[in-house]
């Protein structure tokens, strides 16, 4: 359930830099240099790749998820607990390690040392940090628990289990967010996009052993009266594993570097003080926007407290965190691919714009963004409303009612999937100029819409509480990018918000017809019917997923060819490029 203004996690959000001394220098070189459009081309191309690599592992681990504790309340109470390690990262620190500290790592990387010691205090500071906070969440784990749930009784002792397995995660976020952003400064991004593979590996592997110790909760119903301590370590302890390999395996790319890192103490003339008033206004915005997320987690668990401990029943009427934040992760899959690969590039050339005085280059910067990134997430929008029936079956559990609960809460969040990206687009923007305070008044005014809405989301019967969620994060992604613009606006001048909203309208036109077609396919294959054919499993939502998808994806490349729309070679181009240069012969 992430904030409309914060970085998103990256949970299922190795490949490592060129081996040997010249790869190392090329990429220590690059921290002083500006990216080529060609370069970040290839950047975009390769962290998009290493991204689609994690999120199809990503989808797989949600599948297998499914299978295990889907349809449960025990599910439920899992998804809630592994929440709260991110959601308590970025409250107290994760919009400093993503959006601030780039700028003055570039900065300290025109030094004579190329940063090294800068960024030896600044790692120093941070795991150690990092390290005094896990440890005292994980002491308070039980009121942390109480006060972000509603659960009570045997339910709230198992959540405070999770938790003491999941909390620990927090110090390994905040490593991997640390050393990605030494890496991203340094125009290495492929390690960074890469390493959470290797955490979905792990959680997969976790996964299986679990369904095949414990059984899937279709044939062994898992409840809160039969769950083992066993059954905790397998779920929730190989869970927080992958999040630890993910980390420590950038400490081989960020060696490679170069630098000669070590730990450091003693902060002050370092420069550390311009990054901590900075650090204010962006911890003030993670704060004002995670707290506001304390109280819908606090609300989104109200249908669960409302189930049975012993017995699935309820569950098939009363859809708890387990649909909602299925149905994130699948909402938040465009803007992860597409939107924030091109983000996370041109926030390096936008940072770098920003310094040089260059608002020309920064408008054009992020009117291109923009544009390349609404020829993907338009149309993605279009197409989970269309696809929301199978791909709440994927992960479903082979459980039809679950998957249901899935669809409806997709169908309902992909209305502002697009407006999503925009708004995180615009605020990277802010952040490049180092301007913190701007994205702290936009996330107050933000919060108030979301509280609002997702207080009127309470009011409801239990059944429709998560349904009424989303609805508050669909109202909330609208108005998001119209809050930005209108700041945007007035600091930057007109970044070409005509062009951008006519090709916004075309990329639109286009995803309208394609989804005119794929729900006469969906149509076709049962869509219509609580007995169609794409409701019986797994499988066959796989297959309906594969022939409405070609069909919708089809229909949109050639809808935008005829509306002589060209943004989508500028995301196609690198990609295929990439694809080439892989095969033989084509080195």
């Amino acid at each position: 359930m992430p904030p409309s203004n914060a970085p998103v996690r990256r949970s299922g959000l190795g490949g490592g830099l060129e081996a040997g001394g010249a790869g190392a220098a090329a990429n220590t070189r690059g921290a002083g240099q500006p990216q080529t459009q060609a370069q970040a081309a290839r950047s975009s191309a390769s962290m998009a790749v290493g991204t689609l690599a994690s999120r199809i592992l990503g989808f797989i681990k949600g599948i297998v998820l499914g299978i295990a504790v889907a349809g449960t309340t025990v599910g439920d109470l899992f998804e809630s607990s592994n929440y709260l390690p991110n959601l308590i990262f970025m409250l107290l620190a994760g919009g400093v390690f993503n959006a601030v500290l780039i700028p003055q790592i570039i900065k300290a990387s025109k030094q004579p040392d190329k940063g090294t010691d800068f960024i030896s205090r600044l790692l120093t500071l941070g795991v150690t940090g990092l390290f005094v906070v896990t440890a005292l969440v994980v002491v308070l784990v039980a009121p942390i628990t109480s006060l972000s749930t509603t659960y009570s009784g045997s339910q709230l002792k198992l959540a405070i289990t999770f938790g003491m397995f999941l909390l620990p995660q927090i110090f390994f976020y905040g490593l991997y967010s640390l050393l990605g952003q030494v890496l991203n400064a340094h125009n290495a991004f492929k390690a960074y996009a890469w390493a959470p593979v290797l955490n979905n590996v792990v959680a997969i592997a976790g996964l299986l052993v679990f369904i095949a110790v414990a059984g899937s909760s279709a044939s062994t119903p898992h409840t809160v009266d039969n769950w083992t301590a066993g059954q905790s370590w397998l779920l929730a302890g190989t869970a927080t594993l992958g999040i630890v390999v993910q980390s420590v395996i950038l400490l081989i790319p960020v060696q490679r570097l170069g630098l000669g890192l070590r730990p450091k103490f003693g902060w002050r003339g370092t420069g550390l003080g311009a990054t901590a008033r900075i650090a204010g206004w962006t911890m003030g915005t993670m704060v004002i926007g995670n707290l506001s997320f304390i109280l819908i987690l606090k609300i989104a668990t109200i249908p669960t407290g409302s189930k049975p401990d012993s017995g699935t029943v309820a569950d098939s009427v009363i859809p708890g965190v387990y649909a909602l934040n299925r149905a994130v992760e699948l909402y938040i899959m465009p803007h992860s691919i597409i939107a924030l690969s091109i983000a996370t590039v041109m926030f390096t050339a936008m940072a770098r714009a920003a310094a040089a005085h260059d608002f020309s280059g920064l408008r054009s910067s992020l009117s291109r963004a923009l544009r390349t990134t609404g020829v993907a997430t338009v149309f993605a929008g279009v197409a989970l409303i269309v696809l929301s029936g199978p791909f709440g079956m994927l992960f479903g559990g082979n459980q039809e009612f679950a998957g249901r609960q899935i669809a409806i809460v997709l169908a309902i969040l992909a209305i502002g999937a697009p407006s999503y990206s925009i708004n995180f687009i615009l605020n990277r923007v802010l952040y490049a100029q180092e301007d913190a305070k701007t994205p702290f008044v936009i996330q107050c005014i933000m919060v108030c819409i979301g509280l609002g809405t997702a207080l009127l989301a309470a009011l409801l019967p239990a059944p429709f509480i998560i349904y009424g969620i989303a609805c508050s994060y669909t109202v909330s992604n609208i108005m998001g990018p119209v809050v930005s613009h209108l700041f945007l606006r007035a600091r930057l001048g007109d970044y070409g918000g005509g062009l951008i909203l006519q090709a916004h309208m075309r990329f639109l036109a286009a995803a309208l017809v394609s989804g005119l077609a794929g729900e006469f396919v969906l149509m076709l294959l049962g869509g219509q019917s609580a007995q169609g054919f794409m409701w019986h499993s797994i499988a066959a939502a796989v297959v309906t997923l594969a022939a409405v998808g070609c069909v919708m994806a089809a229909v949109y490349v050639v809808m935008l060819k005829l509306l002589h729309v060209h943004e989508l070679d500028d995301i196609l181009a690198p990609l295929r490029s990439k694809l080439l240069s892989r095969l033989p012969g084509r080195r």
